[in-house]
Order: C-alpha cells, then structure tokens, then sequence
C-alpha cells in the first residue's frame, strides 16, 4: 500500500514528519511519502523520505511569475506531484497540461478527484494515479471508506473502464490502520492523507499506527 502524507500549509515541522516518514517506511513492506509545501521541498527531500510536491502548474520554463514549474519540484527532490487536489481544482485542460508537464520533469502523477465520474475522466489522461476524495470529508476523521464505501469500488471501477494501468487511491478522513485496511479491501491501491499525521502529537506514532494492520 501506498500511503501518501499531505502537509498542506498546516503549522506543523515538515522536516521532522519527513524524518519519522523515512523512519517508519524503514520497518514496514508499505511505501510512505509526504508533500509538503514547494517551499519546504528541498529540506524535506534531504532526510531521505520520499518526497511529492502538492502542485505543478501546466507551464514550461518562461515568464510564469507565481507558478510551480514541474521542473523545479524535480530539482527540489521530488519525484512526484498531486494535481487537482479539492484545495486546488483545475480544469480538465489545465489538469492534462499539469500531467503532461510532470511527465516531462521525470515526477509520478496522483491527480484527485471528487467522485467515480471525475475519477473516470481523470484516468483518462493517463496519470500514474488517481484519489478519490469526496470534499465533505476532506479533514473530518471520517473516512470515505467507511461513510460511503459504494463511491470507492465505483471509483476503481470507473478507472479500470478506461485505463486499467492507472492506480487509484483512497482519500478524505483517513486516520487509522484500519482506515489503510478497508481501502484496500475496496480495491485501492493506497491513501491519502493529511491531518492524521501532520496535526498528530506524535507524528511517528501515527505512522505506525496506519501501517501496523499491512
């Protein structure tokens, strides 16, 4: 299982939770990574966890002031990228652009999405991932898994209709070990997550905690 950890812009110490990641993915057979904020990339690729952008932008090298240029993440040390988190919708378009311009820096794709229809159209475009994340569970600690499991198997199964190579995640309110359990037993091939560990009092007990079940 593939469990992905989103910092957003939480007030947390991205080098510290890359630190516990490194040190967990260590003692387990699943593959731990974390995106932290294009800032904090760098430093966070330097404790050996691996490490995702949240974000690039459809651009190549120009006059772009204030957006994220694939190129750069890569740089930074990353070796993949979300696209079109709920935080940070794109168009159709601007997502294949995003996708196509990750695929020329070398970066792994997990482009989000809100339901099996857009999971569907997202694997269209031929990313390496898709995550399903209903936004009204996005922080709550309840998991999608468990407050609507249908729209996880459809999900998979939208994705499987028109590109059976494309991964697809588990997102919104994932929190514990069995949370990771039940998205794979739905079809999922990891989760997505961000406060469970980046709001944690211990963020390597939390880690462990998920991937104790695996």
């Amino acid at each position: 299982m593939f469990v992905l950890v989103n910092l957003k812009t939480y007030p947390c110490d991205p080098v510290a939770i890359a630190e516990a990641v490194s040190d967990v993915n260590e003692r387990t057979d699943a593959r731990l990574a974390v995106a932290p904020q294009a800032a904090h990339l760098e430093r966070v690729a330097e404790t050996g966890a691996e490490t995702w952008g949240q974000h690039v932008d459809p651009i190549e090298h120009g006059s772009n002031t204030g957006h994220t240029l694939a190129e750069s993440v890569a740089d930074a040390g990353a070796v993949g990228t979300l696209i079109n988190h709920s935080e940070r919708r794109e168009k159709l378009a601007d997502i294949d652009g995003a996708i196509r311009a990750a695929d020329r820096a070398d970066l792994e794709t997990v482009v989000c999405a809100n339901n099996p229809a857009q999971i569907g159209a997202a694997a269209a475009l031929e990313p390496d991932a898709v995550a399903v994340e209903p936004p009204e569970l996005i922080g709550t600690g309840t998991p999608v898994s468990q407050a609507d499991p249908d729209i996880v198997e459809d999900a998979v199964a939208a994705a499987e209709t028109v590109a059976d190579d494309v991964s697809v995640l588990c997102g919104a309110g994932i929190s514990t070990g069995d949370d990771v359990v039940a998205a794979g037993e739905l079809g999922t091939e990891g989760v997505l997550l961000a406060s469970g560990v980046a709001k944690a009092d211990d963020p390597t007990a939390a880690l462990e905690d998920l991937v104790a079940p695996l």
